[in-house]
C-alpha cells in the first residue's frame, strides 16, 4: 500500500534498514519536520535530491527512519539518531502546505538475513583493506571481521566517501550480493586506475 512520507532530502546521506544515522537539524523547515514526526509516528524518510536547490527532483529510492534518540537544543535545533526501518520507492511528490516536502512511496520488501559466499566476503574485505590503506583510514579490522555480512556491507555503503550517484546506486542495489559487488567495483574505481596508478579523488 502507498504510504505518505515526510522527507529529508539530503545529498550524500543514505540510510539502510537496521542501521543508524545521526543528524544535526538546524534549518527551520527541518526543525518543523522533526517536531511533526515526534508528534506523530517519529518517522522521517531520507532520500537524496538529484541536484542542489530547493524543490530539486528526487532519486527513486530512499529509506524510512524512525527517531531512536533526540536531543532538543535551547535554540530550536535538534540532534537526532534515525534507525532505518525500510527502503521505499518514490511514487509521486505531494502538494502540501508544510514547509517540508512530502511524498507518496511504496515500501520495498528486502530479504532478511542475507549472507555472502566466503569468496564474496573475502574479496570484499581484501578490497576494503586496500582502499582504507590508500585513503589513510585507521580501521579496527578485528571488529570488522566479527560483523555479519549484512551489517558490514550496508554499513560500509552508508558511510563510504563516494559521490551521491554512487551512494544512490548502492542503496538501490536489489540484494546484498549485488551491493557487495558494486562496492568492490567502486573501491577499485576510486582507488586505482586500470594501470594501478593512484587517483586522488576523495578527501
Amino acid at each position: 500500500m502507498p504510504k505518505r512520507l515526510s522527507i529529508f532530502p539530503l545529498p550524500g546521506a543514505i540510510l539502510f534498514p537496521g542501521l543508524q544515522l545521526p543528524l544535526h537539524v538546524f534549518e527551520p523547515r527541518y526543525r518543523e519536520l522533526v517536531g511533526s514526526a515526534l508528534a506523530k509516528d517519529r518517522q522521517i524518510a531520507m532520500i537524496q535530491p538529484q541536484r542542489g536547490g530547493d524543490g530539486a527532483p528526487l532519486y527513486n529510492v530512499g529509506c524510512i527512519g524512525k527517531i531512536d534518540d533526540v536531543e532538543a537544543l535551547e535554540d530550536g535545533r535538534y540532534n537526532i539518531v534515525l534507525e532505518g526501518v525500510s527502503r521505499f520507492r518514490l511514487l509521486r511528490e505531494l502538494d502540501v502546505t508544510t514547509a517540508f516536502r512530502q511524498v507518496e512511496g511504496e515500501l520495498i520488501t528486502d530479504v532478511q538475513d542475507e549472507v555472502l559466499s566466503s569468496v564474496e566476503r573475502g574479496n570484499f574485505e581484501f578490497e576494503a583493506r586496500r582502499f582504507a590503506d590508500l585513503q589513510g583510514y585507521s580501521v579496527d579490522w578485528d571488529s570488522v571481521e566479527r560483523l555479519d555480512d549484512e551489517t558490514l556491507i550496508n554499513g560500509v555503503a552508508q558511510i563510504a566517501p563516494f559521490d551521491a550517484a554512487s551512494k544512490q546506486a548502492l542503496l538501490e542495489a536489489p540484494g546484498l550480493a549485488q551491493r557487495c559487488e558494486l562496492m568492490v567495483q567502486l573501491m577499485q574505481f576510486y582507488g586505482f586506475r586500470d594501470d594501478g596508478e593512484e587517483i586522488v579523488t576523495l578527501q
